[in-house]
């Protein structure tokens, strides 16, 4: 695990990580800030408490592979890599300008720190399989975390993956889902319904916990019995998050997915953000 800040609270990281994505969708006036927004306690989480990396060694063969498998949530890997010091803050100036190392969608060839190039969805799970059966046959001790989204539970590739990382006892993969009830053409329940979630994923073999991902205790105790857990299934952490969470006047809008915002509210927001932090 890190061995670094070990004296600022993680919900101090995910207050960051939060804040870092609003300076960046500032860059360009818009892009997937609800989802960084939702998803920030689970990134602080993993980058202060789970994942063992080295900031300044992102290729260190000893770490915890953590695969981005929605590219379109690269601003929010990018506001934890550069809270974890992997990447430095004033690059987030550079977010979506022509050759930046942050590009609005993912892609491992351009960041550091950024394990695999997400695009389409339901590719994710289906790697981290097998990079976790490579890192068995080299007798690593290293895991895979997958972060991946629920609209991704619709697709085939997504299940094929989960059948065979039960059948191959992987017991060095966690596949964190981000269930945030938003698809662009509205709530993924309604577009496709995956319910009942962990149901299915213990149908298919796998230790599934379901929690409030806004929680950063709850999250950090699934991360915790995931790790620890002394059997050879899968583990699955399903995270039901709050798109635009910390920005209240931005998670009451009926369309987050892909926020455009007024220049002005951009102070707004990173105003309501502090303001939340401190009560």
């Amino acid at each position: 695990m890190p061995q670094f800040g070990s004296n600022v609270s993680l919900a101090e990281r995910a207050y960051r990580i939060r804040r870092h994505a609003l300076r960046m969708g500032e860059v360009q006036g818009q892009g997937y800030v609800g989802q960084a927004l939702g998803v920030a306690d689970v990134l602080a989480v993993s980058y202060f408490h789970a994942l063992r990396y080295r900031p300044d060694d992102t290729l260190w063969e000893g770490r915890d592979r953590f695969l981005l498998s929605i590219g379109h949530y690269a601003i929010a890997l990018y506001a934890a890599l550069i809270e974890a010091g992997v990447l430095p803050e004033e690059e987030l100036e550079t977010y979506g300008t022509d050759d930046s190392r942050l590009p609005m969608s993912g892609m491992a060839a351009y960041t550091p720190g950024m394990e695999i190039t997400g695009g389409s969805l339901g590719h994710g799970l289906g790697i981290a399989v097998g990079m976790c059966l490579g890192l068995k046959r080299k007798n690593s001790s290293s895991f895979v975390y997958n972060l991946m989204s629920d609209g991704e539970l619709g697709e085939g590739s997504t299940w094929e993956a989960a059948m065979s990382a039960a059948h191959h006892g992987l017991d060095n993969l966690v596949t964190i889902v981000d269930f945030n009830n938003q698809q662009a053409d509205g709530p993924s329940t309604k577009m496709l319904s995956s319910e009942p979630v962990t149901a299915k994923f213990e149908a298919f073999g796998w230790f599934t916990q379901r929690v409030d991902g806004n929680d950063i205790e709850a999250v950090r105790k699934a991360f915790d019995r995931a790790r620890s857990l002394g059997d050879k299934r899968p583990r699955a952490i399903i995270c039901d998050t709050r798109m635009c969470k910390g920005v209240p006047f931005l998670e009451k809008r009926d369309i987050t997915h892909f926020i455009r915002v007024e220049p002005h509210e951009w102070a707004l927001a990173l105003q309501a953000l502090e303001e939340g932090r401190s009560q």
